[in-house]
């Protein structure tokens, strides 16, 4: 693979089961580059390697006074010069290249796993280890994949060396072959403590970040509550407790580097030292010890490749860890289909939508509110019901390992949702994102033109002007128009700015809608779609998605009666079940908890609402005789 191929057509399915199986994968998938790279470092490091030995054999023909064998050895050393700077352009070369595809691998495999996962992922992963996993790691797994096939070139001329000096001058050739691997190995004992501290130090980073995002995406309500410097004044002390860790972490490696510097100049030493003293009883020739010398000098340059794997490797672990934990999310919580299980066919038109853990059914081609007394119940069944998992708490109230509900079941055996008899999670990506589309609470705005906002797929029955007719974005349109740059008349050209943070809460809601609107999927699942609008805007909304979705399956998650009025069927989910299912009205009047939800009622009034005439009045007495 090539940087100009780039990207893959296809990344592959990775080994996410570990970080060391996820770098093993990674390294599988770039054999082709690394053999190329490890032939061009082979090259460069054996002509590194040999050019002692020409030396060497030069002095013996200056000593010996034999200028055919100096012109020789001349012509010897214009090749190695030639193979040395051949090598290293083209070992460069390679190397880089094998960085640059193996980060470009993983950072199509998360992005392909967050547009599978959508909204889910942050729900599962801190957005800050997002963050850095797509960013700082990836580019500490590419720097390993790289490292490793210099590495192996490195020890490659290591060997040569050694080899070399045994036939060439065996007494010294003993002394460097004992002291090498001495070297190479002295540094082995302090590298789990560096690998500890620098997982510190990116623990730490990796909250930095994820504060620093946090408060960045708050930071206009922090400023009008007036906590701006108090978030800034924690980030800075996130800051400080990362320089530290970094200190730290760096005064290992310093230690280590120092370590790769002095051992090999007491090696150095030994040779000069020992084969001086060899040269004197005349047991070497001069050539010789030039040789040994020089190829001791020279090995200082493969050695600290030697360092630079450990650090790579020691980097690359964690980072792979967390990039294999982000890869390993899966769609649902249930058991994957076989790998050589073909998908499931996609249900015919006109298919209800049904819940089986819940017992929810939003029959096909009507208006179905839900209302549900956890908001955050609502947000895990809006997910569920785009085929994604309905993450439950760990608690085990009731201590039989299940999780409370009816049923008895751990929320895990729960089959999927069911579009028309199909399970959602069966199905191909592609096929439920068109069928089922959820649009959650929070929904987020890319920066960019009206224009390239609605250029998403959809079945082009519904054109944006609709939609935003629908959704009640006039003013949003215009407020865009006043924002724009003069020469922009039509609203759609208007820019966004990014996640909409010019638009106040109500206008991104609106906007998002309209998007979802656009799409005009078979099934569409909006929760609290208007929770950041005034009451009158918001039955004009609910009118305009009741017309526009007509004789199409919606289903919204809302506690707002103006949105329910309008709903053909009302569901009440209760403890993580239906409880109760009629239209809007009938569930007021018949309902104690739905009206309590919808009405937003204290326990008190229940308590009124349930008393009749004469007990009413004995209890507005007492309430007059405490007062």
């Amino acid at each position: 693979m090539q940087i100009s191929d780039l990207p893959y057509p296809d990344p592959g399915v990775p080994d996410a089961r570990s970080g060391p199986r996820f770098l093993l994968w990674l390294g599988r998938g770039q054999l082709g580059g690394q053999v190329k790279s490890l032939c061009w470092g082979m090259l460069h490091f054996g002509g590194v390697a040999g050019l002692p030995y020409a030396v060497g054999l030069g002095v013996d023909a200056v000593v010996d006074r034999e200028a055919n064998r100096l012109l020789l050895v001349g012509g010897l050393l214009v090749l190695i010069g030639v193979a040395i700077s051949v090598g290293d352009a083209m070992l460069h070369r390679t190397a880089v290249t094998n960085w640059i595809t193996a980060a470009a691998r993983v950072q199509q495999l998360l992005a392909r796993k967050t547009a599978e996962l959508g909204s889910a992922l942050t729900r599962r992963v801190a957005a800050g280890e997002v963050v850095a996993v797509s960013t700082g790691d990836v580019e500490k797994i590419g720097w390993f994949v790289e490292a490793v096939s210099r590495f192996l070139a490195a020890v490659f001329s290591v060997v040569l060396v050694c080899v070399g000096l045994l036939f060439y001058a065996p007494e010294l050739g003993v002394v460097v072959s004992i002291g090498v691997p001495v070297v190479a190995l002295a540094s082995l004992p302090l590298l789990p403590r560096a690998t500890r501290r620098a997982d510190i130090q990116r623990e730490k980073a990796g909250r930095a970040t994820e504060l620093a995002s946090d408060t960045v995406a708050g930071l206009r309500v922090l400023r009008g509550i007036g906590g701006e410097e108090l978030f800034l004044g924690r980030y800075r002390e996130a800051s400080q407790e990362v320089r530290k860790a970094a200190v730290r972490s760096a005064r290992m490696w310093a230690l280590i580097s120092a370590i790769q510097v002095v051992l090999p100049g007491l090696l150095l030493i030994t040779v000069v030292w020992y084969g001086a003293s060899l040269a004197l009883d005349g047991r070497i020739a001069v050539g010789e010890l030039v040789a040994a010398f020089s190829a001791v000098a020279t090995l200082l340059y493969p050695l600290r490749h030697f360092e630079e794997i450990a650090m790579a490797y020691s980097f690359s672990r964690p980072s792979a860890k967390r990039a294999a934990r982000v890869l390993s999310l899966t769609r649902t919580d249930a058991a994957e289909r076989p790998a050589q299980a073909a998908p499931a066919e996609e249900p015919a038109a006109g298919g209800d939508l049904y819940d089986p853990r819940t017992g929810l059914l939003a029959p096909a081609g009507r208006f179905t509110a839900v209302v549900c007394g956890d908001p955050d119940l609502a947000g895990r069944l809006a997910e569920r019901l785009g085929g994604h998992a309905m993450e439950e708490p760990d608690e085990d109230r009731d201590g039989d390992g299940d999780q409370d509900r009816p049923g008895g079941q751990g929320a895990k055996d729960a089959p999927s949702v069911l579009l028309g008899g199909v399970a959602l999670d069966e199905l191909e990506l592609d096929t439920a994102r068109r069928l089922v589309l959820v649009q959650d609470k929070d929904p987020v705005l890319l920066s960019g033109t009206l224009h390239e906002l609605f250029d998403v797929p959809a079945s082009g029955a519904v054109g944006p002007d609709a939609a935003l007719a629908a959704a009640q974005c006039a003013d949003v349109l215009d407020a865009l128009l006043q924002a724009a740059p003069d020469g922009v008349d039509d609203p759609m050209d208007a820019r966004i700015t990014e996640r909409g943070r010019s638009l106040s809460g109500g206008q991104r809601q609106r906007l998002a809608l309209a998007r979802s609107l656009v799409t005009d999927p078979e099934v569409l699942v909006l929760d609290e779609p208007t929770s950041a609008v005034d009451s009158h805007t918001e039955a004009r909304i609910a009118d305009g998605i009741a017309n526009l979705r007509a004789g199409r399956t919606t289903v919204v998650l809302a506690s707002s009666p103006l949105l329910l009025d309008r709903a053909d069927r009302v569901v009440l989910i209760d403890d993580g079940t239906v409880a109760a299912v009629g239209s809007h009205r009938e569930l007021l009047h018949r309902e104690p908890l739905y009206r309590a939800v919808v009405t937003r009622e204290t326990d008190e009034e229940q308590r009124l609402a349930g008393l009749g005439l004469t007990e009413l009045e004995e209890a507005l007495t007492e309430i007059e005789e405490s007062a």
